[in-house]
């Protein structure tokens, strides 16, 4: 089964939260989508470039804090795969029955979201109180990599489902 194919009168799609996700991630999520057929909705709170394709689409929300999040929310469904480094949208994607996925290569799944969202607590915490300074570094290659290496996993196991 390829990801356009409809199962249970749903077809796959790939949200990408658009606004936090680095530009050489989403192309190589764009290729990877085109080359399985597998829509993909770009989602951000500014104007998206166009592409050339119908698998893919953008919707561009309004500027209030976390817009992009909230509509993803809103309308990812079970089997769909989220790209996003927000970890409240990925946890909240995942109880509903989606993916996650981190530009990073970082899966998001009904085992581990909890503890990544009680981590990211922690941190932003520690921030607070100064105990820690800044995030994590840009991403680079390796997390390119990391990113490309998940992401045709996850996408080979979603695509595979009966």
């Amino acid at each position: 089964m390829s990801g356009g194919d409809v199962e249970n009168g749903h077809v796959m799609r790939i949200w990408v939260d658009d606004d936090g996700c680095p530009r050489e991630t989403l192309d190589l999520l764009l290729r990877a989508a085109k080359r399985r057929r597998i829509p993909v909705v770009r989602v951000a709170n500014r104007s998206i470039r166009t592409y050339d394709s119908d698998l893919i689409s953008a919707v561009r929300v309004g500027s209030d804090f976390d817009a992009a999040d909230r509509y993803i929310a809103a309308h990812a469904a079970a089997g769909d795969l989220v790209i996003t480094a927000d970890v409240p949208l990925a946890a909240e994607i995942v109880a509903c029955g989606a993916f996650g996925l981190s530009p990073r290569g970082d899966e998001f799944n009904p085992d581990n979201a909890g503890a990544k969202l009680a981590m990211r607590d922690l941190m932003r915490e520690l921030r607070a109180a100064g105990a820690v300074q800044g995030g994590p570094p840009s991403p680079g290659p390796a997390d390119r990599r990391r990113f490309a290496d998940a992401l045709d996993r996850l996408l080979t196991r979603l695509t595979a489902r009966p």
